[in-house]
């Protein structure tokens, strides 16, 4: 097996090579890029042009998928394989796609442990926009000041779909905008995330939308603090796709956002996950 890893910033991202195609789908391989998105946060693979049976097989090998879509949000392919686009031809809830424009983690808001990490394929890379930005949610906590990360032990945030689309609400139609605003749970997490493996990171995004025990200003201000804490240069990587390219991302201690699009560039990416281990804890 040949598989080579090289960093493209000091706290976020390596980029992928390989010597032969076939090394990439093995188990040998599938452990070693499992721990190398678990040190890094974020893999590009560049070009690499996977099939959806490729992806399913590195998905697979990695911890086995799960599936994110909802019943409101189904497509006609293989539900594994959830397409993001804004093509309502294909995606009868575009919706959920503008609310990708804001930073989030995936899978907050659901009553499962939140994915380990999430896969994303370029089959139509976007002439304008469209590039995807990632923020380290674990360099984000150990670069903070020792008090405040003690000031941040014990608080909980409340989070909600609501909550992350409320940017974008004026935009979803009346007529279904309680039916979408109102998918997922709104659910209490730890700002302070401590792993199994002893590590900590941040629980935040657009899906927090105040902090338990404090006002409702104040809360929101600290949460809007702690983003943009993590989404400064040197936690954050941002990625301009070229078609056949593939990402891997930690969803678990990271992030992410697109930077918007129109829907006329065709943007499609094709997005599977890595089912969790571990549900967020104190």
């Amino acid at each position: 097996m040949a598989i080579h890893f090289e960093n493209i910033k000091e706290f976020i991202g390596s980029r992928v090579s390989w010597d032969y195609r076939v090394d990439l789908f093995t188990p040998e391989a599938a452990d070693a890029i499992r721990a190398k998105v678990e040190e890094r946060t974020v893999l590009v693979f560049p070009q690499i042009d996977l099939t959806d049976e490729e992806q399913l097989k590195i998905t697979d090998l990695m911890g086995g998928k799960v599936r994110l879509t909802g019943r409101f949000n189904k497509q006609d392919n293989d539900e594994d394989v959830y397409q993001v686009t804004l093509d309502e031809k294909i995606n009868p809830q575009p919706e959920y796609v503008l609310g990708t424009f804001f930073w989030h983690m995936d899978g907050i808001t659901v009553d499962m442990p939140p994915p380990f990490a999430t896969l994303l394929s370029c089959r139509i890379a976007p002439n304008k926009g469209g590039e995807t930005e990632f923020a380290s949610t674990y360099a984000a906590y150990e670069g903070l000041p020792d008090e405040e990360k003690e000031a941040l032990e014990g608080m909980k945030a409340v989070h909600s779909v609501r909550a992350s689309l409320s940017p974008i609400a004026d935009a979803i139609p009346e007529k279904h905008r309680e039916k979408v605003l109102g998918i997922g749970l709104i659910k209490e997490h730890p700002v302070v995330w401590k792993h199994d493996s002893g590590r900590k990171s941040l629980v935040i995004g657009t899906t927090a939308d105040h902090i338990v025990g404090l006002d409702i200003p104040s809360g929101r201000a600290l949460l809007i603090r702690l983003q943009e804490w993590a989404a400064q240069p040197a936690f954050s990587l941002r990625h301009k796709w070229s078609k056949g390219d593939f990402v891997i991302w930690d969803n678990t201690g990271a992030m992410h956002r697109a930077i918007p699009y129109d829907k006329s560039t065709g943007r499609m990416m094709h997005r599977t996950s890595i089912a969790g281990t571990e549900a967020v804890a104190a």
